[in-house]
Order: C-alpha cells, then structure tokens, then sequence
C-alpha cells in the first residue's frame, strides 16, 4: 500500500517551480507519492514529472475534475468529445510520469447540478469511459471514478450508485475511488460502502468533514480503516486538502473554501502521514486480538 498527498496542499501551481514544491514538501512529510491534480493536462511535461520524481524516490498518481465544458456526461456530442480528448491526454500524461492510477471526477462535470443525470447522458459517459478505459489499458493506466457529494455530481453519490454505474460503462479497466470526506455527506456509514465495492475499490481519497487536519472534525475514520483491512485493500491512500492561503482564489472558490483551517503545508502534511500510518497499524493490530 502507498500512502501519499495531493498535490494543492502545498501549492496552487503545477509549472516547474510548483512541481519541485510539491515534490519537495511529499517527500518531507514521509509519503510514498504524490498525486498530480490535472487542472490542464495539456500543459502538463509528463518526463519532467517522471524525471523529477525519480530524483526524490516517489511515485505518481493524477486526478482531475471536468468542467461544464468538458462535461463526459453531456447530451451535446461535441461537448463529450471534448472532455473524452481532455481525458485522453490526462492518460498519456499519467503515462509518460510513470504513474499507474488517473481518478478523479472524469465522467461528468464537478459542479451542482439543476437536475439528475439523464439516461442518454449516462450512456455518453459511459461509452466514452469504455474507449478511454481501452486507452489507459493499453498504457498500464487505471481509471478509478471519485464518488463525490450531490453538490459536485449528479451521476454516483454513493459506492453502490457507483457499483450501478460501472455496470453501464462495462469495462474491466474502470474502478471506484472512495473520498471520506464525501462519504461523511453522503453515505449511512464508512464501513459498509467500502465492503460493498469490494475489489473494484482501487484509489481512496483520506479527508476530513471540513477538509483541515485529520481527526479534529466527524469522520469515523476507525470503520472506515477496518474496512480497507476487511477487503484486503492495497492500493493507494492520499490524503487531500485545501486552504486559500496555498491555493489560487479562484480554484477556492471552486473548492467552496470559504475559511481556511490552516495556514502550515509542512506541518499538515507530517500530521496526515503520521495519522494515516498509525490507523492502517492500528488496524493491523487487531488480527492479534
């Protein structure tokens, strides 16, 4: 299992400069990998990522959320496609930077929607998921889908609306990835959504209710921890937050951070690995019981 961070919480800018901070502050708080938010896949070098990476002994991981105007799930053709040739790119990116793992909200738009996803809209996200699902096959890439809150999607709020989901793209390429801080909103439980994805859980996202430091708000994060243990689960856990005093004003304003519950990227993301690390043994610890 590698334990790693997202890249925004120790800086808003991914160029050159933003990557070695980034780099720099993951492998300082001890994790295995970063996670790459690709907010522009097309500016993004995937062989400067691998080769700086490989000069600090990490690994990679991308995420990405779509916009209106790359929405996957859109009735409007044009607008589909868009987004399926964003996704495409966002593959070989992961490729080229020597990652394994692109999740994210990559099968519609992140943002409130006015109504339910529609039966052909569904069907668009989900055939395009099935050729790009082929794509990152093809690049030793797995897609994971992030099971958000209602105010980010409109097409799986919950692991078992997930599961449904997974069954309309039909591709053994395409998986869930789990977010506690959406599962705090939204699921009856954080024990029981991780049991019922089961082996299609490939990428988990650790966060807390209110997005600041780990154990200071109402995830049960000891239920939610059994479970991974439960399923033998072993592949990546990040940990992700958010502050305006790191990030840009406007992805804030995307992100709804409407109050920042820190100000220290170094002190955050040492806090988290340790946090994350004692749970995982804690859990361990129980087959001795």
């Amino acid at each position: 299992m590698q334990i790693g961070v997202h890249g925004l919480v120790f800086t808003g800018t991914f160029d050159e400069s933003g990557l070695r901070t980034a780099i720099a502050g993951t492998k300082e708080a001890g994790f295995d990998l970063l996670e790459l938010p690709l907010m522009d896949p097309f500016a993004v070098d995937g062989a400067l990522v691998r080769r700086m990476l490989d000069d600090h002994g990490l690994t990679m991981t991308a995420s990405l959320g779509l916009d209106a105007a790359h929405d996957l799930s859109s009735e409007d053709p044009a607008t589909s496609r868009a987004g399926e040739t964003l996704l495409e790119r966002a593959v070989d990116v992961v490729a080229e930077a020597g990652g394994r793992h692109l999740c994210g909200v990559i099968y519609s738009a992140m943002q409130k929607y006015a109504a339910p996803a529609t039966p052909a809209g569904r069907a668009a996200s989900a055939a395009a998921l099935r050729r790009l699902a082929d794509r990152a096959a093809a690049a030793g890439v797995t897609l994971s889908l992030e099971v958000v809150n209602r105010y980010e999607t409109n097409v799986i709020n919950t692991a078992r609306a997930g599961l449904r989901f997974l069954e309309e793209v039909g591709h053994d390429n395409v998986h869930l990835h789990l977010d506690t801080y959406h599962m705090n909103i939204e699921e009856s439980g954080m024990l029981e959504p991780v049991l019922d994805a089961g082996d299609r859980l490939r990428y988990v996202h650790i966060g807390e209710s209110h997005r600041g430091y780990l154990g200071t708000g109402s995830v049960d994060f000891g239920s939610f921890f059994r479970g991974l243990a439960r399923i033998g689960y072993d592949g990546p856990v990040v940990f992700e937050s958010f502050s305006s005093a790191v990030v840009s004003a406007s992805l804030s304003n995307t992100l709804g951070i409407w109050r920042n519950l820190w100000d220290d990227s170094a002190g955050l993301a040492a806090h988290a690995n340790r946090f994350i690390r004692d749970r995982l043994r804690a859990v361990e610890t129980i087959a001795l019981h």
